[in-house]
């Protein structure tokens, strides 16, 4: 929906709203006209159910006013004497259109001192699971979410089983796009595996301003741009089309800010012709082909000594295939009696296909160079460079595209130029060899950015046998920062136990006085 169509939309519940409750206004000893003038009139019936002004506010927050109306709708109702069951299901299953019933066809007795304290324990009970449900809700969507990592596209870094907290304000919290959705849950209900949202309305994207902005390096969490998977653990292949905030969520290393010209020289990236120096954190791992002497490795020490998380494999007598290594790691393994060669691969040209999935001489090893659109920018459109940029007219900004020949259309223009309306980013796995990032499918936009992951509060290592083992050097550390990765887990139980012994001292103390 457009902006126009939002305000029309928004005139119109205005008006519902009005024909429903002007007589309740009346009865409460308010003006017939505080029923129609937006926003004011939500205030005002704060005023008549005796519930603080600021949930007027949450009444125009999306997903948590699909918690407000229905609380809304019953304190109405118990304002005016209507405080049955039958009065509640009804209220809430009409969509609160039970309450016109009241305003034309009742007589309105409105109670101005009625008790705010629940009657009974389920009453109890139900408004303070609403309650909290409201607020972890704020806090999951513009404060902080927790995150696990699945893959190992950044490993070394953030490991597989790592269980993060991804700060939304960092780079500015985004508003629900989708108005209708379930609370806390992304696409998918736990447990029934049903879709969680409904795909219509859509709310015009929006960002509040941020602490900061994407830089080169930042580990960012963001709405996966070509997403069309219906569930990842559906086997019928079905695909889907889901709003941008409903995309799966991928978690990548920035490489390059939008303006930046970035090209990737056998695995090595560069930035506006300068080699991009990465964070003393970052662990780059490559795939390497391994000879030896006729010797095997011993797993126990792979993973033990080495900590070689991914995939061997042996393609040949004698010789192995290394999927990911570091180059530490393959310097020590280097030194090992048994090994006489090592080598890191690299891919040869046009192998495998990368974006934008023409015929030239890029690969993940060797790519580029590729400008990464900057909003307000303009470049000249031609048929050479139109693959590149293709999907950031048609699909994130809206554009109707038509060619024919060498001649470009766009909104039936003729175009030999383009002007972006948003910022673009180029994410990557620090695992070159074993990441589908940005080198498969193309550019993140601005506006499928999700946050940026700030501390790991818990993390755990399977060991294959659906056992886990927690890894306690990596509980509470941070995920940016200089130097090696510190546990602040102490000073947490430290805090933890002094909580307690001062509640347990004051308790006593207040118990013997």
């Amino acid at each position: 929906m457009t902006l126009t169509q939002w305000f029309v939309f928004f005139l119109i519940v205005q008006i519902v709203h009005f024909a429903g409750t002007w007589k309740l206004y009346e009865a409460a000893g308010r003006k017939r006209w505080e029923a129609l003038v937006p926003i004011y009139n939500a205030i005002v019936l704060m005023k008549i159910i005796n519930r603080p002004t600021w949930w007027t506010i949450l009444l125009f927050v999306p997903v948590i006013n699909l918690i407000m109306f229905p609380v809304v709708w019953v304190e109405t109702l118990r304002s005016f004497g209507k405080n049955t069951t039958l009065d509640t299901v009804l209220g809430i299953a009409t969509l609160g259109l039970y309450i016109y019933y009241l305003n034309y066809t009742q007589e309105l007795n409105y109670i101005s001192d009625r008790s705010l304290i629940p009657t009974n324990k389920t009453a109890d009970t139900i408004s303070s699971l609403l309650f909290a449900i409201v607020v972890a809700t704020i806090v999951h969507t513009y404060v902080m979410q927790p995150y696990t990592i699945p893959t190992s596209s950044l490993e070394k870094s953030l490991l597989v089983g790592d269980f993060l907290f991804v700060s939304k304000f960092h780079y500015g919290a985004r508003t629900p796009m989708t108005a209708v959705s379930l609370p806390m849950v992304h696409d998918t209900i736990p447990l029934l595996h049903k879709k969680s949202y409904l795909k219509w309305p859509q709310l015009p994207y929006f960002r509040f301003p941020g602490l900061q902005k994407i830089e080169r390096n930042d580990i960012v969490v963001f709405n996966w741009p070509v997403d069309t998977v219906y569930k990842f653990f559906d086997t019928s292949k079905r695909k889907a089309d889901k709003p941008i905030d409903k995309k799966s969520n991928y978690v990548k290393r920035c490489q390059g800010i939008a303006g930046d010209t970035l090209q990737i020289k056998d695995g090595i990236v560069y930035i506006n012709s300068k080699q991009l120096v990465l964070p003393q954190r970052a662990k780059p791992q490559y795939s390497y082909t391994v000879t030896t002497n006729g010797s095997g490795f011993d797993p126990n020490y792979l993973l033990s000594e080495l900590q070689i998380t991914d995939g061997i494999y042996q393609t040949a007598q004698n010789t192995f295939l290394f999927s990911a290594l570091t180059e530490e790691t393959a310097e020590r393994l280097k030194n090992n009696p048994g090994v006489t060669s090592i080598t890191r691969n690299i891919s040869k040209e046009g192998e495998p296909a990368v974006f934008p999935q023409i015929n030239n001489n890029w690969n993940k090893d060797n790519y580029g160079p590729i400008y990464i659109p900057q909003e307000g920018k303009t470049i000249t459109l031609n048929s050479e460079n139109l693959p590149l940029y293709k999907r950031i007219i048609t699909e994130y900004e809206g554009n109707d595209l038509k060619i024919n020949g060498t001649e470009i259309r766009i909104n039936g223009k003729l175009a030999t130029s383009y002007t972006f309306k948003q910022n673009y980013y180029w994410m990557m796995g620090d695992n070159r060899h074993n990441s589908e990032d940005s080198r498969y499918w193309g550019f993140v936009p601005q506006n499928h950015i999700v946050g940026k992951p700030v501390f790991i509060w818990m993390s755990l290592d399977s060991n294959g046998k659906g056992l886990n083992k927690v890894r306690w050097e990596r509980l509470f550390t941070t995920v940016g920062g200089e130097g090696q990765p510190y546990s602040y887990f102490k000073f947490f139980l430290m805090a933890l136990a002094a909580y307690f012994g001062i509640t347990f001292f004051m308790n006593k103390k207040k118990e013997n006085s």
